[in-house]
């Protein structure tokens, strides 16, 4: 009897432990509800978090470690003076409409990311470019102005990915891609739900439905993860709540780098921001590892410039601003503001931004400046300071790879301009050798550290709190992205 009753419990064990491991779902938790769903059209780091890989691919595509990898184009040639890009696209392609992927969806693709009409906020990744040309319907042609040693790992952004001349119009609230989910419904303020693409071109994901559910309070965040309503937070925004999480055998806990770097961005069109003795006394009246503790609970990398310290071609900058309140009160003296003065700081709803804001404006505030905090909402944000350039300072993580290319842009919201840095960006982009582009990256990196162009805070980490029986989510963030293709149940 007792064996009988054993192995009825060990078949009851195996069939329940079967019937987990076929779950074919997924809750994700996401703290940013994106503006909308069409990457190449938003700079909003939620929208990417959503529909990279996932609903829509590019040409090339940046994987779990940072690499390179074919995407839609199976492999590609490039010439010997590094100016022609031939591109073979994989057959059988389609997108979720039915619409069959070719050569002339590419050429429409970046023509229209880098026309000048395009709403592309990396347009910049574009202007290389000298002329597309579909040279049969599955290969392309990219013929540059110029040697840019990271042309395919550009094609790799969201902003790069490839959309169709007949449903481009309407992707931000119906998107239609090439990738292994397609989309199903967005419920506005809640959630958006993708299913599995059954005309999918290549292996079929684990998962058949993914559901990304939308909590921006912290305290919602973990709770929903514990009561099991969502399954995996990929960035939970309550890091305080990891401690908890360690100590439970349900969840896996996973702290990663991510490309986050968070700044305090000033706004250098407006006074006082556009003296360099200010934004340097800022730099000296900030403690960075006081804001890592008291906003991320000690999970964070100080930096100096902007970029990441997990790269190779990092410096560390941190001693050109070390805290010391004496120096920015002497700096902001000589600059003719003895008292200090009044600003707003304008923070987005992460809690990074709203945590850090208000350690930061206390900071600032022994020596003498007065910072009234006003909090927006994602899209208010996006509104008035990334586009409007209706700011004094703001804190924010700018999440995209490798993204020091943008203080060479004229037109961008902290108003930045220099030449000297203008000049290594340039040297930079016709650089392919790994040394030189190592030395000119170091450069840069000095350069906008000598200029105090911002309050460089810290390397955002990835916080990663997800289910113990589910595997293959990304443990590092090398770009702003949900990648699910390769996840599933134990």
């Amino acid at each position: 009897m007792t064996r009988v009753v054993t192995v009825l419990a060990a078949a009851l064990a195996f069939a329940a432990a079967s019937a987990a491991a076929a779950r074919t779902d997924l809750t994700m938790g996401v703290v940013l509800e994106p503006p909308h769903l069409d990457p190449t059209a938003g700079a909003a780091g939620a929208i990417d978090e959503i529909v990279y890989a996932n609903l829509f691919e590019g040409l090339t595509r940046i994987d779990r470690d940072g690499s390179v990898v074919p995407g839609l184009a199976s492999s590609w040639t490039v010439s010997d003076d590094g100016l022609v890009y031939t591109f073979s696209l994989r057959p059988g392609v389609r997108f979720h409409d039915g619409t069959a992927f070719t050569a002339a969806d590419v050429v429409f693709s970046l023509d229209r990311a880098r026309g000048p009409g395009s709403v592309n906020a990396q347009k910049a990744l574009f202007a290389p470019i000298a002329a597309v040309e579909a040279v049969d319907p599955l290969t392309v042609r990219i013929t540059l102005a110029r040697p840019t040693g990271s042309f395919a790992w550009s094609l790799g952004w969201g902003d790069a990915v490839m959309v169709a001349p007949e449903s481009a119009a309407t992707n931000r609230t119906r998107p239609v891609g090439t990738g292994p989910f397609r989309f199903h419904r967005w419920v506005v303020g809640d959630r958006v739900e993708l299913v599995a693409a059954d005309a999918y071109w290549g292996p079929r994901p684990a998962l058949r439905r993914v559901v990304f559910k939308v909590i921006p309070d912290p305290t919602a965040a973990a709770a929903a993860v514990l009561a099991g309503d969502v399954d995996a937070f990929a960035n939970i925004p309550a890091p305080e709540s990891l401690a908890l999480f360690e100590a439970d055998p349900r969840f896996i806990v996973v702290v990663g780098n991510t490309e986050g770097e968070t700044i305090l961005a000033l706004n250098h069109r407006r006074a006082p921001f556009d003296d360099l003795r200010v934004r340097r006394a800022l730099g000296h009246a900030i403690d960075r590892r006081a804001v890592i503790d008291g906003a991320m609970f000690g999970h964070g990398t100080p930096i100096g410039s902007h970029f990441s310290p997990a790269h190779p071609a990092y410096v560390d900058l941190t001693d050109r601003t070390p805290y010391d309140p004496g120096i920015a009160k002497i700096l902001l003296a000589e600059a003719g503001y003895p008292d200090g003065f009044a600003a707003t700081l304008k923070l987005p709803p992460p809690s990074y931004a709203r945590r850090g804001g208000e350690i930061v404006a206390a900071q600032l505030a022994e020596v003498g400046i007065e910072v009234e905090i006003i909090p927006f909402e994602w899209a208010q944000w996006l509104a008035q300071v990334f586009r409007g350039h209706d700011f004094d300072m703001t804190i924010v993580s700018h999440t995209e790879p490798m993204d020091i290319g943008i203080y060479a842009r004229d037109d961008y919201y902290f108003g930045y301009r220099s030449d000297a840095f203008n000049a290594i960006l340039s040297e930079l982009s016709q650089t392919s050798d790994t040394a030189g582009r190592f030395r000119l990256l170091a450069a840069a990196q000095e350069r906008l550290a000598e200029d105090a162009v911002n309050v460089f805070l810290f390397q955002f980490a990835k916080h990663g709190v997800w289910n113990a029986r589910l595997t293959g989510l990304w443990h590092h963030a090398p770009l702003q992205a949900n990648d699910v293709t390769g996840v599933s149940w134990r």
